[in-house]
């Protein structure tokens, strides 16, 4: 297997970061085998979803809904609502697997490998690629 950590600057707001340009570099001309994303992460997870139609967008607010910012959290340190962001791994996971044939991500047409990030508190996240062929 082999494993590579990138950085990745999600700023100070809530964000679907679509990373898969840089996931397809890394997975260029290596064959078939499986790709692993994973954050190493308590406050962020891995999801595979269209972007640029607007459904990022309608992932933030969905989860807004499902995950207010507010003060209902017990987990409080950090800004306000900061628990909902240790709870939302357990709804989008910090980890997803993509089949790879001949060096080329088996996405469908519409999918993209996104980092959801919805802790502001940290400005800057680790995604780790496994590729196991």
């Amino acid at each position: 297997m082999d494993s590579e950590v990138r950085s990745y600057r999600t700023g100070a707001r809530e964000v679907v970061l679509d990373i898969t340009a840089d996931v397809e570099e890394y997975v260029a001309g290596r064959g078939d085998g499986l790709l692993q994303v994973f954050v190493p992460h308590a406050t962020a997870g891995i999801a595979i979803l269209e972007t640029g139609a607007g459904s990022d967008d309608d992932l933030l607010a969905a989860l807004e809904d499902l995950l207010p910012r507010d003060d209902r959290w017990k987990h409080r340190h950090g800004s306000r609502g900061h628990g909902r962001s240790h709870v939302m791994p357990a709804l989008i996971p910090p980890y997803a697997t993509v089949p790879v044939l001949a060096g080329r991500l088996a996405l469908g047409t519409w999918q993209s490998i996104c980092l959801v990030d919805l802790n502001v508190d940290n400005e800057v996240r680790e995604v780790r690629l496994s590729f196991l062929s």
